[in-house]
């Protein structure tokens, strides 16, 4: 399949879905009559660049090239996705599909970005409908992984066609088979925007405060749990029965206006403006991108950390991006005389500290993950370390030798100086392409989880771990090995 895609506007939207793509490895095609397209896409893109490759624990591929193009027939040539981004009104979307229809492949995807329009309405006098579909994303397209992926019953060969390249793209497409003004995701959003526009009319809140009121507390609950989740813990034992029966007779009280809606006067409109300033007008929309970008990358991979929700997808992103390369590989698969790479991965946006590069206790963190994986490659992985055996660090000996900065692409690569019996004595070394940042020197011992004390690894481990000892041992002794803080250099 070309991994080309074409993105038919380019602002906001069409610049998330561009950085998406192209930092996935697709080479994007744009067209967008904007004047200041470039610009804008651009700009999109630095930040994206900034914080997406930082979520995942492997090296993003290469990213692909950006080019705009003239025509919307130029655009989508040879193109395997189509994402229509212009304006919410439906005759001028009907326009769009029909030139992108004109000039692509019949079996490309075409997605609409609209967070109005059913499927069935953008279809309508289309020369092919079933390749039309909304795939309705959330901004920042190139962090939020949701999609809503609302379709007709046409070509359900193509829908999976669309599952399976948003999948690739660390993606959630959330397949929605009967289509409903708004969707899903904004007819919530729809709710609580109205909601909160009675709140500030009334003089109840102001935005700063129901803001708090959203990031402070229930916020943070959807984050990871969304709604009925978060409901059935509160249900306690007795689960969401009880939840129900204790707060459905709330319904039928006048607690929310959610049926009305305020009239939306140049008062309201100032009211809002005005508070809205007040509360984060001291940092430009940029700066307020990249503060936004930073908060849901830690958040992300804090649940990453978890293996839940928006991390649990990252997680299955990183298995498929090692499959088949160096990265993933076991030790029979890995020449036993060079060393191994253990890590290849960018630095997250959080490994930072107050002097602007990578804090030591990353290094720290890097270093542990390479021993992490080294031990998985032997053998000693999570199905192992479950039967009751693993290797615990009893000694560890750090030299920075170079900073390194967010958003670099970091190696590691590992050299066994030790490997028999309990015992594994690895020496890690990290690089930014030819630039040495540092090195790491790690004592281990093999311990029974049951007993918590040294015992022999499996034979398969031993075996495995004396093929790169052996092999490793005719290269030369590594600089700095056993020195100690302070010793000569």
């Amino acid at each position: 399949m070309s991994k080309t895609a074409a993105i038919i506007g380019g602002g906001v939207i069409g610049g998330g879905w561009a950085a998406r793509f192209a930092l996935n490895g697709w080479d994007v095609q744009i067209f967008d009559p904007d004047a200041q397209a470039k610009r804008k896409v651009s700009e999109v893109m630095a930040n994206a660049r900034r914080s997406l490759p930082g979520l995942t624990d492997v090296a993003l591929p290469a990213e692909g090239s950006i080019s705009f193009h003239d025509t919307i027939a130029e655009a989508v040539a040879d193109a395997a996705w189509i994402q229509e981004s212009v304006p919410e009104r439906l005759d001028v979307k009907h326009a769009t599909f029909a030139e992108i229809q004109n000039a692509c492949k019949a079996g490309a995807v075409i997605g609409s970005s609209t967070s109005g329009f059913k499927p069935s309405e953008l279809q309508q006098g289309a020369a092919r409908p079933e390749q039309i579909m909304v795939a309705h994303p959330f901004n920042p397209v190139y962090l939020l992984p949701l999609v809503e992926l609302v379709t007709t019953d046409a070509s359900p060969a193509l829908v999976e066609t669309a599952k399976d390249i948003l999948t690739s793209l660390g993606m959630h497409p959330l397949h929605l088979k009967k289509e409903i003004d708004a969707h899903v995701a904004d007819r919530f959003l729809e709710a609580v925007w109205r909601e909160a526009l009675w709140l500030v009319k009334d003089g109840i809140a102001t935005t700063e405060e129901i803001d708090n009121a959203i990031r402070y507390g229930f916020g943070i609950r959807w984050a990871q749990m969304g709604l009925f989740e978060t409901y059935r813990v509160a249900g306690g034992e007795a689960g969401m029965k009880h939840f129900m029966a204790q707060f459905g007779p709330a319904l039928k009280w006048p607690w929310t206006k959610l049926m009305d809606v305020p009239e939306f006067t140049d008062e309201l409109v100032d009211l809002i403006a005005g508070q809205s300033d007040a509360q984060s007008g001291a940092h430009s929309i940029r700066e307020l991108e990249r503060i936004r970008d930073a908060n849901l990358v830690t958040m992300m991979r804090g649940l990453k950390a978890q293996d839940w929700g928006a991390g649990a997808l990252i997680n299955a992103q990183e298995r498929k991006m090692r499959a088949g390369t160096e990265h993933g590989a076991r030790a029979a698969d890995l020449p036993a005389d060079a060393p191994v790479m253990t890590a290849h991965r960018t630095v997250p946006l959080d490994w930072t500290d107050y002097n602007g590069h990578m804090t030591e206790s990353r290094y720290l963190l890097a270093f542990a993950d390479a021993t992490d994986r080294f031990m998985e490659i032997i053998g000693c992985d999570a199905a192992y370390i479950a039967s009751g055996g693993s290797y615990f660090t009893a000694e560890t000996h750090i030299r920075h030798i170079d900073e390194v900065h967010a958003g670099a692409v970091i190696t590691i690569r590992t050299r066994v100086i030790l490997g028999e019996g309990k015992k594994m004595h690895l020496w890690h070394e990290m690089f930014e392409g030819d630039r040495l940042l540092a090195t790491g020197e790690h004592f281990l011992l093999h311990v029974s989880l049951d007993t918590r004390k040294p015992v022999p690894p499996s034979a398969a481990i031993e075996q495995a771990l004396a093929r790169f000892a052996q092999g490793h041992a005719g290269l030369p002794v590594p600089e700095g090995l056993g020195r100690a803080i302070g010793a000569a250099r």
